[in-house]
């Protein structure tokens, strides 16, 4: 049952990640693609926006692709984890913990999902198991 937990928590916060990268990156499913999103990057002091929002992207979207598939899942704990920082310290921290002022406290939360499975591992079920 351990292996099948860790799978379902790597398929919805990699699946998340994947759509939040695709947001910042082509403006789907509600988001404002890369010059809307480096636009607002650039209004909060991460310059050169566009360039960010592409960095940012990427690593949602390939973190959360390799966290679903458990695939180098280290680094895509690392990935997903080093969003979730810059998340919290530009954005989120300012405002406390409570997500109910725009805290912090999703931001933590999936923090410590990322690094707590990339110490722990993906589990059977992940290519990971099936390649090393």
């Amino acid at each position: 049952m351990i292996n099948l937990g860790l799978l379902l928590i790597r398929l919805v916060i990699g699946v998340l990640f994947i759509g939040h990268g695709a947001q910042k990156l082509f403006g789907w499913f509600g988001g404002y693609g890369l010059k809307g999103t480096g636009g607002w990057f650039e209004s909060i002091g991460m310059k050169p926006g566009v360039t960010m929002a592409l960095f940012a992207g990427l690593a949602e979207l390939i973190g959360g692709a390799l966290f679903a598939l458990g695939l180098l899942t280290p680094l895509a704990g690392i990935m997903i984890a080093g969003t979730m920082v810059m998340a919290i310290i530009k954005v989120h921290a300012p405002n406390g913990l409570w997500s109910t002022a725009n805290g912090y406290e999703y931001n933590l939360t999936l923090l410590a999902v990322a690094i707590g499975i990339a110490l722990i591992g993906p589990g059977q079920y992940a290519l990971d198991s099936l390649l090393f």
